[in-house]
């Protein structure tokens, strides 16, 4: 690829590039946005430094890649209804992103991607680690990348959000959360490449096979996209950025920092119905 407008720096082989000497806090070129669409699609994970975000500048950024969903399970404060508060200290009793997952697999058209601003950072720690779904898919067998085509999966909130809700004392009773059919394989709508889609927190079954068939293969599958060989850990700085592409990457945050502070926001950009690979 070549760029113009930015400064990509790879982080590894497979995932993830430092993107330097931009300022996304502020309006953006055409051609900037352009060239971080396609360095999005190309990376996996972008990383930027020193980007001050308040929730206005936050969601401007989030808007130039597509209009910005509001969490079906927690709405953001007064005002920002888009905004997914992320903070977690000495009275958490849960984090957010503990788990293997790409964010909200479970709406029928799942997020383009997520940003994600942390403000306050513990002493050590809470560093997240993100793997890469198209290395994944490449490194399985012919005759089980066989297997898999045509095969969807079943995702959904309901686990994960009542669980969530029971350990923070919240009576969502009543409540209606999403759930989403998708094909174990997709093929990326901004790269065309392939990639394994599915993941510990939302994914439920596959449903063309028996149970047991079901249960023993998205174990293998959750195995091997964890495995350390397409995985990179971002180390945070204070008014850091994170902007993944919930299509190509899953993420695990790292509790690692309790009771310490760990803070800041995130958007999350609408995507669209996913096709099969």
């Amino acid at each position: 690829m070549s760029y113009t407008a930015l400064k990509p720096r790879p982080v590894s082989p497979h995932l993830g590039a430092e993107i330097e000497d931009i300022d996304i806090t502020r309006p953006l070129t055409n051609r900037q946005v352009e060239e971080l669409r396609t360095a999005l699609g190309q990376f996996g994970v972008l990383f930027f430094r020193d980007q001050p975000f308040d929730h206005d500048s936050q969601k401007r950024f989030g808007r130039y890649f597509g209009e910005l969903d509001i969490h079906p399970n927690t709405p953001g404060p007064d005002g920002h209804p888009e905004i997914l508060p992320i903070h977690a200290d000495a009275n958490s009793k849960v984090i957010a992103g503990e788990r293997w997952h790409s964010d909200v697999s479970c709406h029928q058209e799942p997020p383009l991607g997520s940003v994600l601003h942390l403000h306050t950072i513990p002493p050590q720690g809470g560093d997240t680690l993100f793997a890469g779904s198209y290395a994944a898919y490449e490194a399985l067998s012919p005759r089980l990348k066989a297997y898999l085509e045509g095969l969807t999966a079943l995702h959904s909130g309901e686990r994960n959000y009542r669980r969530r809700n029971a350990l923070n004392g919240i009576d969502d009773r009543g409540r209606v959360f999403p759930q989403a059919v998708h094909p174990v394989v997709v093929r990326h709508p901004i790269s065309g490449r392939p990639a394994l889609y599915v993941n510990r927190l939302f994914t439920y079954r596959i449903n063309e096979v028996p149970e047991e068939e079901s249960e023993a293969i998205l174990e293998f599958l959750y195995r091997h996209i964890e495995k350390p060989d397409w995985q990179i850990r971002f180390r945070w700085n204070a008014q850091s950025v994170a902007f993944w592409d919930n299509r190509a990457v899953q993420h695990l945050a790292i509790w690692d920092y309790f009771p310490n502070v760990r803070s800041g926001s995130r958007v999350t950009i609408k995507g669209e119905a996913l096709s099969p690979a």
